[in-house]
């Protein structure tokens, strides 16, 4: 039997801000991963200009990310195991939170035309 898509059951903001978290915990200049847990902690989050924020090379709709600032997605995240949160931008993505399949993958895959 596949495995259960979503078995945690979070809602789409959740998901999409998970797949964003990774997406950030990609990146070298922005993350710290610890080897010994793969865990991945966020060193910044992104600050949207007009409508958008930038991932590296990718380009993000500001509305599509409502949830990297929103705490009570965070705790969600926490309470589920896939991140450990302290502070208002301290992040932490678990391991679990790291491989976690949130159905996002290409969805963010635009680059940047500046």
């Amino acid at each position: 039997m596949p495995p259960k898509k979503n078995p945690l059951k979070l809602n789409k903001l959740q998901l999409r801000t998970l797949a964003l978290a990774q997406l950030l915990a990609q990146d070298s200049a922005n993350s710290s991963r610890d080897e010994a847990t793969g865990a991945v902690t966020l060193l910044e989050i992104p600050v949207a200009h007009g409508d958008h924020f930038h991932i590296g090379e990718l380009t993000v709709s500001k509305r599509e990310a409502s949830g990297l600032t929103n705490p009570s997605v965070w705790s969600a995240l926490r309470r589920k195991g896939l991140a450990n949160v302290a502070g208002p931008v301290a992040v932490t993505l678990t391991a679990e939170g790291m491989s976690y399949d949130a159905g996002f993958g290409d969805r963010f895959l635009t680059a940047s035309d500046h």
